[in-house]
């Protein structure tokens, strides 16, 4: 939705361009956004094993002496080290995607709309790396310890690692776009959909919202669950302050 223009400036002329054009640039963005892929991939592959261990650490420390992590098909001790280096690689890789996805957008945004999505963009990747390593360095270690404290008498530990590379990488997920609920809030109040009223009046339900959200994105265990929603609420309670410092006038 853009933003009406001000009666005292020029209207401003967008560049116009063929289909043809539009086709051509597309495909140019998407050649250097997979090349930066390829590359970040190729220089990690000789640290296949390390990359996972690194991943697998909080698992590790948290299994019981003894205990190690398994594999259940023959092919996996090839395929999990690559399968968790080649989603690195998209992570790594990822602000020179988006940057390439910004290029192929800008030309067909107002300067008005390029001063408000510049710090947008770049808050959101902040954001989606941070909730990733909050999930790394916080959750996974809570989550581990108590998967093993409460593991029945009997009963050995031993997880499978391709079972392990799919758990993290939907908790990644989850905590990533969960971090992104300030982003969605200012573009709720920029597009005019909600207004900052309703949102600050909709807090009770955002926090028990939160909890929902932590209940079906996480484990069934009460500490993840929270560790994901207190973060969220809080975040939503950031985005509306960025809302106010962004857009000042549609969130008085």
């Amino acid at each position: 939705m853009s933003p009406l223009p001000d009666k005292h400036e020029p209207e401003e002329q967008l560049a116009e361009g063929t289909l043809m054009s539009h086709l051509l640039e597309l495909r140019s963005r998407i050649m250097k956004a997979v090349l930066a892929v390829i590359v970040a991939l190729l220089g990690l592959m000789p640290f296949m094993n390390t990359v996972f261990e690194y991943v697998s650490k909080p698992l590790r420390e948290a299994l019981p002496q003894g205990s190690e992590m398994i594999v259940t098909d023959v092919a996996a001790p090839f395929l999990v080290p690559f399968k968790t280096v080649f989603f690195v690689a998209i992570f790594i890789a990822m602000p020179v995607v988006l940057f390439q996805v910004w290029q192929f957008v800008a030309p067909g945004l107002y300067k008005r709309e390029k001063r408000f999505a510049i710090p947008l963009m770049a808050s959101s990747v902040v954001l989606f790396y941070t909730g990733i390593a909050f999930a790394y360095f916080l959750v996974f270690r809570v989550m581990f310890a108590f998967f093993a404290s409460v593991t029945p008498d009997g009963v050995a530990m031993t997880p499978d690692i391709s079972a392990y590379l799919s758990f993290v990488l939907g908790i990644f997920l989850a905590f990533g776009l969960a971090f992104e609920v300030p982003i969605a809030t200012v573009m709720l109040i920029w597009s005019g959909l909600v207004s900052a009223k309703s949102l600050k009046q909709a807090r009770p339900y955002v926090f028990l919202g939160a909890f929902v959200v932590g209940m079906l994105l996480t484990p069934p265990d009460v500490f993840s669950q929270t560790l994901l929603a207190i973060p969220m609420y809080l975040l939503y309670e950031g985005g509306l302050l960025m809302a106010r410092v962004m857009l000042p006038e549609k969130a008085a």
